[in-house]
């Protein structure tokens, strides 16, 4: 697996890159890392170039201060750009769906599929009321891999997990919904309390077109939890080769 680093306007990205085919491109939440995808990235990378994502301040970005969700998503585009990448699959989980809705409103010649895993661009909560549930939302979840979550959690610190906590919530996707206009999949856990099944409904009911997918018994982090299920909806959806919802 290539790594590789990518710096725009003082922000940092580091991607790992394996496979070969049209790319897809995963972006992790809130405290997240690329390792969160590791039960994903060998079905994934068959017959796709797949792009892992450290933003800024998290996984191999760590030590760094983190991003906006909007300067976020101005870093990857602006990463897709430099390396000319097209016919993009862009797979976000929680607040990674929700910087990907608005990479795609911003490139959406280079971003022609979405997948948003419990992404949080429609969830309105208290940051601390928020924080509350962490706990049970771990044990909810497949229970091996709390010590990821919190390890992830320590080295990206807790600065830049309550800046992102706070903007991410103070963000709305809701201004950017009318400009997605790529067959998207919305993929959520049954089970998950940090961004309820409902937030997953009004996201899919503000998307027309959008194919929506509850995994049973899971919780926020659905493709940990049932990652054969996960990986098995992803590459149904990519195979179908859905076009681009009409205006």
């Amino acid at each position: 697996m290539a790594t590789e680093s990518f710096t725009h306007d003082g922000a940092h990205l580091s991607v790992r890159r394996t496979g070969g085919g049209p790319p897809i491109v995963l972006v992790h939440g809130l405290s997240g890392s690329t390792r969160w995808w590791r039960l994903n990235v060998p079905a994934l990378k068959q017959d796709h170039s797949v792009y892992s994502l450290d933003l800024s301040g998290y996984g191999l970005s760590r030590g760094r201060p983190s991003r906006t969700v909007r300067e976020a998503a101005a870093l990857i585009a602006a990463w897709l750009d430099d390396r000319d990448l097209r016919d993009v699959t862009l797979i976000g989980h929680s607040m990674g769906g929700q910087i990907s809705l608005h990479v795609a409103a911003q490139r959406p010649d280079r971003v022609t599929r979405l997948v948003l895993v419990c992404a949080s661009g429609l969830l309105r909560a208290n940051p601390a009321r928020t924080a509350l549930h962490l706990p049970r939302a771990a044990w909810l979840g497949d229970r091996r891999f709390i010590g990821r979550i919190v390890l992830d959690g320590l080295r990206a610190g807790p600065l830049n997990l309550w800046r992102n906590a706070t903007d991410l919530l103070r963000d709305s996707v809701q201004d950017i919904l009318p400009l997605i206009r790529v067959p998207t999949l919305i993929i959520w856990g049954e089970r998950d309390i940090l961004v309820p099944l409902p937030v997953g409904e009004l996201l899919h009911a503000a998307l027309p077109g959008s194919r929506f997918e509850v995994i049973p018994r899971a919780g926020h982090v659905a493709m940990v939890d049932a990652p054969e299920q996960f990986n098995s909806l992803v590459l149904d959806f990519l195979n179908r080769g859905e076009v681009r919802p009409s205006i």
